[in-house]
Order: C-alpha cells, then structure tokens, then sequence
C-alpha cells in the first residue's frame, strides 16, 4: 500500500509539471496574468458570477463548458458563438440546446463597468469553462489570457463540431484538424461526467438501431432497458438524461466507468470504448484504483482545455473587444 501511494503521489508530481511547461508552450499566443495591469479584478468577476449563477442552477456549469468547446471549434476561441443574427452560430442544430448565455452577458457588463474596452467576451467564455469545472468538484487550471473577439459567426461552418453519430475515425480527425490528438479527444470528451442530452439526440439507439433487437447491442441491457423508461418511443424527445447516471452534477471519472461497462448514452461516447483507437486512454480513465484515474483524468482534462482554448485565437490587432457580447462593436 505505502508503495502504491508513493506511486500515486510521484505521478501527480509528474503530471503537475508536465501540465505547467505545456501551458507555457501553448501560451505563446495568449499568456497568464494578461489582465494584471489593466483589470486585475476580471478572473475574480467572472468566478463570482459563475458561481452566482451556478449556485442558482446547477445546469449551467456543463452549459458553459459546452459552450466554450462549441465555440473553439468554429472559427477558433474568438466568443463568435455568442453573436446574435438570423444565420448566426447559435442558430445551428448543435448549437440550439446551449445554455448559460446570460452568465456571460452579466459578467462582461459587469466588468464593462470597471474595466471599459479591455476584457473579451472571448477569454470571459474560457474562464467560465474553467469556473464551472471547479465548481462542480473539478480540477482548477491557470488560464491562458489575451483572446479577441471575432466579428464573423455562421451557422454553415457548425459542420467542424463532432456529431454524435460520427465514426471514431471521423472524430480523430476533426480533433486533429484543430491540432489536437486522441489524448485531447477522449480527455476533452469526458467533460460529459457533467451535464445531460436530449433524448432526441440517442433515441434512434434504443428502438430503430438494430434489425434484430432495434436497440444498439453495445447499450448493456439493464441501462437499455433504464433508457427506454426515460425515452420512451413516442415521448418527449426534449426530455434530457444525464451522461453520467451516477454523479451528474460532479465532475469525476466514473463516466469512464460507465464506457467500459455499456452505459454510455451517445452512440459517439460509447464508441470511445469499443474502438481500439481509443480505448487505451478509456482505460487510463477507469482503473481499478478510482483516485489515481480521477487524478489522471484531471490532469489529462485540464491540459487539453489549455489546448484547446488556444485554438485559432485572435490576438493583437486581430478581431476585436466586443463591448456586447452578442454582438460585433
């Protein structure tokens, strides 16, 4: 036991300092400590906000993880999902069921107030991503600063976004068209230990996937049967199901768990564990000793958020400092 924990304890030490020099690799761009001088108080805002909210209602803190990952991946990290307008980001079938718009609107007003023109919506959205996870018993990660916003949002380019019906494959390499592997992929893919989905979005699984049974075989059969009481054929298809059935609110791995064990509610999620690409980094995920996979987990997750909040970020005399966040100045 003393040698598993010395293990243990030389691994953290391990993976703290590896996740320090890739966030000064990936922070060549944007930079830690960017506000000091010209609103110093803008990380403690946006944190205070969050957690109104948050406190408020819960559902909001996957709501705006999800929104930053739906944002970096359309146009880069610039807040262009935040944009209103009849073809905007927004109005995309992936891009409906965001939530927690107005956590960022209330943090930037507040912060238009004491630091007028200097804060992006762009870096609001990457703090609150990061804010949300903390405050549902997830990691903390110091994040890079210095984004600006965009002044260009379509629904035409949502096609980048990951699908839940998409091959492993296909995932793969929309990950690594943003320079991000398959250790970002699976790790970035776990932020669903947090959060639900409409039933809308995994239905076809439970009744029109197979010939033989109309379930999808890979759905283990106690959780399918779960399943289909939640969703039933011709119920609700807005009715949302928590990824996570055992700690929906607490960001921890035993979503990785459920992978290994056929609870996995998206098709694309489940797939994480039955592809041989992929199922490596699962069962890093979902060891038999839960503190050290929940330690490399968030580790792993912490990192590939620094990677990926620098992807396509406006920096400089690129794009702007929105003074509304859904809208261009």
């Amino acid at each position: 036991m003393a040698g598993y924990y010395s293990t243990y304890l030389s691994i953290f030490l391990l993976l703290t300092i590896t996740s320090l020099a890739m966030i000064s690799v990936q922070g060549q761009r944007t930079r830690l400590g960017f506000y000091f001088r010209t609103c110093p108080q803008a990380e403690s805002i946006v944190r205070a906000t969050v957690q109104t909210h948050v406190n408020a209602n819960p559902k909001l803190a996957p709501g705006l993880l999800r929104m930053h990952f739906h944002d970096c991946f359309v146009q880069g990290c610039d807040a262009s999902v935040l944009i209103d307008g009849a073809s905007a980001e927004k109005t995309a079938r992936p891009n409906l069921s965001l939530r927690g718009y107005e956590v960022i609107e209330d943090a930037k007003t507040q912060l238009e107030a004491i630091c007028p023109g200097v804060v992006s919506c762009a870096d609001i959205l990457a703090l609150a991503a990061r804010d949300s996870v903390s405050l549902s018993n997830g990691p903390s990660w110091p994040v890079p600063l210095g984004r600006r916003d965009g002044r260009v949002s379509l629904a035409s380019d949502t096609t980048n976004l990951p699908d839940v019906t998409d091959s492993i494959n296909v995932h793969i390499r929309k990950f690594a068209d943003k320079g991000l592997g398959i250790r970002e992929l699976v790790s970035l893919v776990g932020a669903h230990t947090i959060g639900t989905a409409a039933c809308n979005f995994f239905r076809y699984r439970l009744y029109n996937f197979s010939s033989a049974t109309g379930a999808d075989p890979l759905i283990e059969p106690s959780f399918l049967a779960t399943l289909r009481d939640l969703c039933p054929a011709d119920g609700d298809a807005t009715k949302r199901v928590a990824f996570d059935t055992d700690s929906e609110d607490t960001f921890d791995s035993t979503y990785f768990n459920n992978l290994r064990n056929g609870r996995g509610v998206l098709e694309s999620d489940q797939k994480l564990w039955t592809d041989p690409a992929t199922q490596h980094v699962v069962r890093r995920f979902s060891g038999p000793f839960r503190g050290l996979s929940r330690l490399l987990f968030n580790v792993e997750f912490s990192q590939s958020m620094v990677r990926m909040g620098n992807v396509g970020v406006k920096t400089g005399l690129e794009g702007e400092i929105r003074t509304v966040c859904s809208r261009i100045n």
